[in-house]
């Protein structure tokens, strides 16, 4: 027979606790514990904790039932692994405005539109808003039904009267169970909304892709077991200040989790960036000293992005250190050893740093880019036209092969790059494109200064 009890969870980690403390122990998060009521259930018995088949050997599993289903947007689709898996639990977080209802209501109108049934359920917003949203999206539907509704009850008798074989809910944080004393968006309600739904998913065979809020540290808001009970989890990231958006499936049991999708923010809802180094690149103003392309490596995707560097005279005792879009230490590494190993200091002047195109990189296989946009930003002299740099920086100063060289080569060759600064042991390169070894950073500098990438470049004062 199940009892309550009175327990005290943790916001951030779904942590338990017999009593109040102001620091949770098992995350060490401050304040963080909120009184709740639970239900202890009745151990079950043997006979019923059976809830599938019996076992079988592993070669006799039937491996067809897993089949993915398109969705109709193709960088959706690639991230997911083909499609929304019937049966799977989705799970989508992101920074309010970032446009995961956007991206799910056009998802759901795609399958709609193939004519499959959609149920959408809006938690957070009313029928009208959802409707208006549809309208400038072009995505209105007979097939995609809607509902606005908060009680979990009422979403799985809606789902029950619908059968359909998508369903989309916009939040899991504002749907609760009324039987839960518990707030919604607590630790309790989020975890039995996520097992309930979960369960739907598995009996009926239906998708079912929630969007979940995140903190302000960009994590998903709410008990971890949030995540471990989905069967997918993806992050929608961006800058407010650019169009550019990125999704990446953090965890996926049906797929791999190193592909990256990529769209464009317009008037007309969100597109798929099929060519993403050719729109880094666009906007290019060739022959500006500080400017260097890297061929990087998102997953399996290469995109080439174009590092900048600015460096100006500084009067304070600790000049400016300034990096967007590359991180700030991997910037104050790559200064010291341009000075101790290559002997170019800037220690008196200020450095800026940026990663155009609202893309941020955080592979090494950018060092050697970041370090000769300084050089050649400090010398006021560009790079040749036409020459891309990929190679890792270690702090002796010596030069180490990034991932997936061929990919990345292929890539720039593709956009018209016809040189490439890299480390030496370079596997066999594509055609249309010609190598440079560099053991070192400072031969790198000298093969610039030296004229061995085009046109040399001025002395660094």
């Amino acid at each position: 027979m199940a009892r309550v009890k009175t327990v005290f969870r943790c916001g951030e980690c779904g942590g338990e606790s017999p009593r109040w403390l102001g620091r949770c122990p098992s995350c060490e998060a401050w304040n963080t514990l909120v009184e709740e009521l639970a239900e202890t259930a009745a151990v079950p018995t043997v006979a019923a904790r059976r809830t599938g088949a019996g076992p079988m050997p592993i070669d006799r599993v039937p491996a067809d039932e897993w089949v993915a289903t398109p969705t109709g947007i193709e960088e959706l689709d690639r991230v997911l692994g083909g499609g929304l898996v019937p049966g799977s639990v989705t799970l989508v977080g992101g920074e309010p405005g970032i446009g995961k209802s956007t991206l799910l209501l056009q998802a759901a109108a795609a399958r709609a539109t193939a004519g499959d049934r959609v149920l959408y359920v809006s938690a957070e917003e009313s029928r009208q808003q959802v409707r208006l949203r549809a309208g400038r999206l072009d995505t209105l539907d007979p097939n995609l039904w809607l509902v606005a509704e908060t009680s979990l009850p009422r979403v799985l008798a809606d789902l029950e009267a619908t059968d359909p074989a998508l369903v989309v809910i916009d939040s899991v944080q504002a749907l609760a169970d009324p039987q839960l004393s518990s707030a919604p968006g607590s630790v309790a309600q989020v975890r039995h909304v996520a097992a309930q739904l979960v369960t739907e998913a598995k009996q009926r065979g239906v998708a079912i892709v929630l969007v979940g809020h995140v903190t302000k540290d960009g994590s998903l808001a709410g008990p971890r077991v949030l995540e471990h009970v989905v069967d997918t989890v993806c992050t929608f990231e961006g800058e407010r200040h650019h169009a550019l958006r990125m999704l990446r499936a953090v965890k996926h049991r049906f797929g791999p989790t190193h592909e990256l999708g990529l769209f464009q923010m317009t008037d007309r809802g969100l597109l798929g960036v099929p060519d993403p180094s050719g729109l880094f690149l666009s906007d290019r103003r060739r022959g500006v000293p500080g400017s260097v392309v890297v061929p990087t490596l998102d997953g399996n995707r290469p995109l080439l992005v174009e590092i900048q560097a600015l460096v100006t005279g500084s009067d304070l005792g600790n000049p400016r250190r300034s990096a967007h879009g590359v991180d700030g230490g991997r910037l104050n590494m790559v200064l010291a050893v341009l000075e101790e190993r290559a002997g170019i200091s800037v220690a008196k002047s200020d450095v800026y740093a940026l990663a155009a195109g609202g893309l941020r990189v955080t592979e090494p296989g950018a060092d050697l880019a970041l370090a000769l946009a300084v050089v050649t930003a400090a010398s006021d002299t560009p790079l040749p036209d036409g020459v891309v740099v990929c190679a890792e920086l270690g702090l002796g100063g010596e030069l180490r092969q990034g991932a997936r060289l061929d990919r990345r080569l292929a890539e720039a060759a593709r956009l018209g790059f016809v040189t490439a600064l890299v480390a030496p042991d370079t596997p066999e390169t594509p055609p249309g494109i010609q190598v440079v070894p560099a053991a070192t950073l400072a031969e790198a500098v000298r093969l610039c200064h030296g004229g061995g990438l085009g046109r040399p470049l001025a002395a660094v004062v």
